[in-house]
């Protein structure tokens, strides 16, 4: 009985795509005239990009300003628990420990 392989979900699809327009690229602009076919792309379809950008802005502003006021009290929470700079010092003191069982003279 043959192997039957599902269809690709539209999600699987773009992340090949991506995945193959990420691999394939370095190499088109290694192409001889590959700047001159992209300028020539990019005037032509610019302004349809910037026309059509007005629909993503306004939704990508909000999102931004949502989440950023969490992330900041999340990073805030990160900051007071865990103690930086006591770490720091206590690596450094065990360093410092290290030469000096060795005989060693850390270089400040």
């Amino acid at each position: 009985m043959p192997v039957r392989i599902p269809a690709a979900r539209g999600s699987e699809t773009a992340i090949i795509g991506m995945a193959g327009v990420g691999c394939l690229a370095p190499f088109y602009m290694m192409l001889p005239g590959a700047e001159e076919r992209l300028a020539s792309q990019t005037t032509r379809w610019a302004p349809r990009w910037e026309r059509n950008i007005s629909h993503f802005a306004g939704p990508a502003e909000r999102l931004a300003l949502r989440a950023e006021p969490p992330t900041a009290r999340a990073i805030k929470r990160i900051e007071t628990r865990l103690h930086l700079e006591k770490m720091a010092q206590n690596c450094d003191r065990r360093i410092r420990w290290g030469f000096e069982r060795v005989g060693m003279t850390p270089s400040a």
